[in-house]
């Protein structure tokens, strides 16, 4: 484990959340120019053709298809993806409002967590913008997850260290996609772009608060409340993954993608395998340094397939053949 931060060096670094989002913030209607005939969605445009930075993109199958069945696809899978994400800040809302309601006063998590909360408000906006734009009614996650999400935004008190994990299986592979999208060189339509620029500057901040919430408390925690949360935390991450990342099979199969082929992306095909490892660094690493590798979760990790090298720093980019 590294050496664990004081009270006063994570108030201070709280401040200075709060501060970045005071001085660059986004509105969902006013810095994306959603009737600019550039982000008009065309379905002749090639640049709706996934990337290979997405494991749907790179799959074989997908590749081989006519370039009007990749557009389409292409724009299917963005709006799933969209409604997921704007479902899953839904939910990180709700379990954060419910978190600070019981904050005393001076107390420096409800400034930055309100900040948190309006920056997610104008994601969700800006997400469900897109799903309506493209046309596709998808219902977004799994029924399992939309009934259940009633529900978990009660751990935002009850179990915060658990919410707050599963805040970051959720957010921590929609960030690495992103970016992976937009490094890719490969061309990107304009809307989702912007979409992406907007979301990977203010989640950056997010993902930030919810390592450093966790590396505050869980060095402290008793043998039995850490040991427990070794165990959950990889289960959280790989649950909550497979919910923001695989599409529902009877939703793909009406825009004619065939299930095995779902099933090879998530997770069998070799792209898969190694997108599902790369996802998990970063976690890795903060699950290293607050003491939740250990001879129970090491197993589990592996077990679940997101084991791997952890990140030796926050973003660092994971080489293709790590």
């Amino acid at each position: 484990m590294t050496a664990h931060p004081t009270r006063k060096a994570y108030d201070e670094r709280l401040r200075t959340l709060s501060e970045g989002s005071v001085n660059v913030h986004f509105n969902a209607f006013t810095d994306i120019k959603w009737d600019d005939p550039e982000f008009a969605i065309d379905t002749s445009d090639p640049r709706w053709i996934l990337t290979s930075a997405d494991a749907l993109g790179a799959h074989p199958w997908y590749r081989e298809q006519p370039v009007e069945t990749q557009i389409r696809i292409g724009i299917w899978r963005w709006a799933v993806i969209a409604k997921v994400g704007m479902q899953f800040e839904n939910l990180l809302m709700r379990g954060a409002l419910d978190y600070i309601y019981q904050l005393g006063n001076q107390d420096q998590e409800f400034r930055y967590l309100t900040h948190e909360v309006t920056e997610e408000t104008h994601h969700t906006q800006m997400f469900q913008e897109l799903v309506n734009r493209t046309g596709v009614d998808t219902a977004g996650g799994k029924r399992w997850f939309r009934q259940l999400s009633r529900v978990l935004p009660l751990f935002g008190s009850l179990y915060p260290e658990a919410f707050f994990t599963g805040i970051l299986a959720g957010e921590e592979p929609i960030d690495h996609v992103q970016k992976a999208a937009l490094r890719s060189g490969e061309p990107v339509h304009p809307l989702p772009q912007r979409i992406m620029q907007i979301h990977i500057a203010e989640e950056a901040r997010h993902i930030s608060f919810a390592h450093e919430f966790l590396r505050l408390r869980v060095p402290y925690f008793g043998k039995v409340r850490r040991g427990a949360l070794s165990v959950l935390f990889p289960l959280i991450m790989r649950s909550l993954c497979d919910v923001i990342m695989i599409p529902d099979r009877k939703s793909a199969a009406q825009v004619g993608i065939p299930a095995w082929v779902i099933k090879d992306v998530f997770w069998k095909s070799e792209a898969g395998r190694r997108l599902l490892h790369e996802l998990f660094s970063d976690v890795r690493m903060l699950a290293e340094d607050i003491g939740l590798m250990n001879k129970a979760s090491r197993p589990l990790w592996r077990a679940l397939r997101i084991d791997g090298r952890p990140a030796r720093f926050r973003g660092e980019p994971v080489p293709l053949t790590d």
